[in-house]
């Protein structure tokens, strides 16, 4: 039995590539759970994934926008609200992309072009999107902002390479733009650490196969699906 908990409630999802992706998945969590939102990824992602597949099944609009340009994020937002009827009640961002991991670099050999880049797309659009939000008061009060964060943002993980800084730094946004987003809007900022997960993402991070087995070993529970994480986020958005 599905509860709408987010019935009424309007928001926004960014990174949705195909079935694998968590915010596929929480995007049909979100609309089981009845809640309405726009779809987002960059062009040249959407050009990859299938993304107006999952638009059809939650009866969704997909708008394009590169998170890493403000003034794509300003006219996201500005078309979301108007689509919608109204402020937002809640965000996913879950989008992380790391050059240096997908060339095979190492991390003691990184080329610096290609680390800003994936830190731009990775962590800097999240602030860049706290930002555009904050500044239109494009939220609700009591409203709900969530990123998908990982676990090398606080711990080693030497395969995953320059996106474990890109994550920390992710982390570190949430907590300062938080902090003004909950002080003078009553919006509430989180990021989720979810277990390793074979996305499309993932798939490209060396050794992702050994670290599933052994995280799995070592947790109480087991590794959390994508399912479990994206039913997670709802209850954040509630």
């Amino acid at each position: 039995m599905t509860y709408k908990i987010l019935e009424g409630k309007k928001g926004i999802i960014f990174g949705a590539l195909d079935e694998h992706s968590i915010a596929w998945k929480t995007a049909e969590s979100v609309s089981d759970a009845g809640g309405t939102f726009i779809l987002t990824n960059a062009p040249v992602a959407m050009r990859m994934g299938t993304i107006n597949e999952l638009a059809k099944k939650t009866g969704s609009v997909v708008i394009p926008a590169d998170a890493t340009k403000t003034e794509d994020l300003e006219y996201l937002v500005e078309q979301s609200t108007e689509k919608l009827g109204g402020k937002l009640d809640f965000i996913l961002h879950s989008i992380g992309m790391s050059v240096n991991v997908r060339k095979g670099k190492h991390y003691t050999d990184l080329n610096y072009d290609w680390m800003t880049k994936g830190w731009d797309v990775s962590a800097v659009s999240f602030h860049k999107l706290m930002q555009c939000l904050y500044k239109k008061d494009a939220m609700n009060s009591w409203g709900s902002i969530v990123a998908l964060s990982y676990i090398a943002a606080q711990r080693t993980f030497p395969n995953y390479n320059d996106m474990a800084d890109n994550k920390a730094y992710l982390e570190s946004v949430a907590r300062s733009f938080g902090y003004f987003f909950g002080k003078n809007k009553k919006v509430r900022v989180n990021t989720i650490s979810q277990s390793p997960t074979l996305t499309t993402a993932g798939k490209g991070v060396s050794g992702l196969d050994g670290f599933l087995k052994y995280a799995e070993k070592i947790s109480p529970l087991g590794n959390a699906s994508a399912k479990e994480c994206a039913d997670y986020t709802v209850s954040l958005f509630s």
